[in-house]
C-alpha cells in the first residue's frame, strides 16, 4: 500500500506553499467544493486543505470531508502532474453524503487533468466551472 500513502512531501504545509496557489491558479467550483491548482515546473503534486469552521461548523464533519478528499487525492495523485492543489469546502459539503462528495472531487480531478492536457499548463491563469 506504499504507493497510496500520504507522506509530508505530498502536502502543502506552510503559508508560503499556499500563496502561489491562491495568487495564480485554475479554479474549479461546484456546490460542495472549490479546487484551486497551480502548475509547477517540476516536483511532486501536493495537496492542501482549507476546510473552514465558517462553512463546516462541526469538527467531525470537517474531518470526514478531509478524509474523503485525501483518499481521493491518494488514488489520483499519479495522474495529476506537477501541481499544487488546495481544496476548500463550501457550506453544502457538510450536508453531502459520501457518494456525493466523492463524485464532486472526482469531477474536479477530471477538470484538472483535462486542463493540464490542453492549453492551461502553458498559460499562467485560467478559470473552469
Amino acid at each position: 500500500m506504499g504507493g497510496f500513502s500520504f507522506p509530508t512531501r505530498y502536502r502543502l504545509t506552510k503559508a508560503k506553499d499556499y500563496k502561489p496557489v491562491f495568487d495564480k491558479s485554475l479554479r474549479s467550483s461546484d456546490a460542495y467544493l472549490t479546487v484551486l491548482a497551480h502548475k509547477k515546473k517540476e516536483g511532486e503534486t501536493r495537496l492542501g486543505l482549507a476546510i473552514s469552521k465558517k462553512n463546516v461548523r462541526h469538527a467531525a464533519e470537517r474531518n470526514r470531508i478531509k478524509r474523503q478528499i485525501r483518499e481521493s487525492f491518494r488514488l489520483n495523485r499519479s495522474t495529476l502532474r506537477n501541481l499544487d492543489i488546495v481544496v476548500m469546502a463550501r457550506k453544502a459539503a457538510s450536508r453531502a453524503d459520501r457518494k456525493t462528495l466523492r463524485a464532486s472531487i472526482e469531477k474536479h480531478w477530471d477538470i484538472l487533468k483535462r486542463r493540464c492536457d490542453s492549453h492551461w499548463c502553458s498559460s499562467s491563469k485560467s478559470t473552469a466551472t
